[in-house]
């Protein structure tokens, strides 16, 4: 005779209640992780791309021994203290920030000929400069001249084929669904026209806001390109827990940014259901948590703290890799050993360490073009 439970509640695990969490009295035992699909080892080839946050990932891959691929190395002319200005070892190639799934998907189109977008480049500045209007920020002051951004474009796209074709594991951080799309042909920038270059002209751009049905058939459609091009690849989906910096919709900011967040959840989720060896990874729920009550952000209620970058990759480390959870701390520069530092001195080197390229940050340095919505645009 079978024995029924009083209710299908009865026997799961801690994990599935709330009250039972250990987060609540102890934040940083916050691990709301589950069974990942596969592991991680220190010889996997591991690219990374996507917002801001993402590179915290590739930053603590590098400083803990895993193999974070490198295909865009830096021209030999440039000084060790200066690569990252150029965008180099940011990321697995020089393609900056790559916000939206639409944005990711056509990087991979560029990449193997399938699309060539009419806007080649973009004017900066009065001294004849140019900028890649889909990497406004990867070269400062930008390129000498169209030809040099061609060159230079073309080596580019061959680092990203490389990475494709040659990495075992893809780590993909989605961060926005707003964006900026040439009415021409559909490219979709990581900036809005005259933030970083270029001109705003209404009648050549249009602003979009990705839905979740949109989104997740654009990070299908990417994640299956590059299956088709590497069958053997892994990949790993996460979401930015940064808050939007600006929003075009006429709304409060932090509504855009709740919406935002829960379509590229959504999309993440429908993506690891429809794909093998494809998991999503809690990034977004570890810093945002209400368990950890806030202690992540900075004053500004934005900028993630290395604490909780700290949290977020020590158990990145621990479930993919089985690393202790000590273990997945980024180690201190040399010279830096346990010893008492000024107050300055140490916020400098938190700076250091926690400095990255983040696009959506030129929209507060932008100059103000009177009659246009420019400013408050992503």
């Amino acid at each position: 005779m079978t024995r029924h439970r009083p209710h299908p509640y009865v026997g799961l695990p801690d994990r599935q209640f709330w009250k039972k969490e250990r987060g609540i009295v102890d934040p940083e035992a916050l691990d709301p992780v589950g069974k990942m699909p596969f592991t991680l080892s220190r010889t996997d080839r591991v690219v990374t791309a996507g917002s801001c946050f993402a590179q915290h990932v590739a930053r603590y891959l590098t400083q803990s021994g895993f193999n974070h691929l490198i295909t865009e190395q830096p021209h030999a002319i440039l000084q060790p203290k200066v690569v990252t200005d150029f965008n180099y070892r940011v990321f697995s190639a020089r393609y900056g920030n790559v916000y939206t799934a639409r944005q990711l998907l056509q990087l991979l189109q560029r990449a193997y000929g399938q699309f060539t977008p009419r806007a080649d480049h973009w004017p900066r500045g009065s001294a004849g400069r140019v900028v890649d209007p889909f990497r406004p920020q990867i070269q400062p002051e930008g390129f000498t001249s169209a030809a040099e951004l061609a060159e230079d474009r073309k080596m580019h796209l061959a680092a990203v084929r490389h990475a494709i074709e040659a990495m075992d594991v893809f780590v993909f951080t989605l961060g926005l669904t707003e964006a900026w799309i040439d009415r021409r042909d559909g490219a979709v920038f990581p900036l809005a026209p005259g933030v970083a270059g270029g001109r705003y002209d209404p009648d050549t751009v249009i602003f979009h806001n990705f839905d979740e049905t949109e989104t997740a058939a654009d990070l299908l459609a990417a994640l299956h390109f590059i299956r088709a091009r590497n069958p053997r690849v892994r990949f790993i989906l996460t979401v930015s827990p940064v808050p939007l910096n600006a929003t075009m919709e006429d709304r409060h900011v932090l509504l855009s940014t709740t919406w935002s967040k829960a379509v590229l959840r959504i999309a993440a989720e429908r993506a690891t259901r429809a794909l093998a060896d494809t998991c999503y990874f809690p990034s977004y729920e570890i810093i945002t948590a209400p368990h950890v009550r806030g202690r992540y952000f900075a004053a500004d209620c934005r900028e993630v703290l290395d604490a909780g970058v700290a949290h977020v990759m020590g158990l990145f480390f621990h479930h993919f890799a089985n690393v202790p959870l000590a273990s997945g701390a980024a180690k201190p520069a040399a010279g830096t050993a346990q010893q008492e530092e000024r107050p300055d001195a140490h916020v400098a080197r938190m700076e250091e360490l926690n400095r990255i390229h983040c696009d959506e940050e030129a929209l507060d340095n932008a100059p103000t073009l009177a009659g246009s919505a420019l400013t408050t645009g992503v």
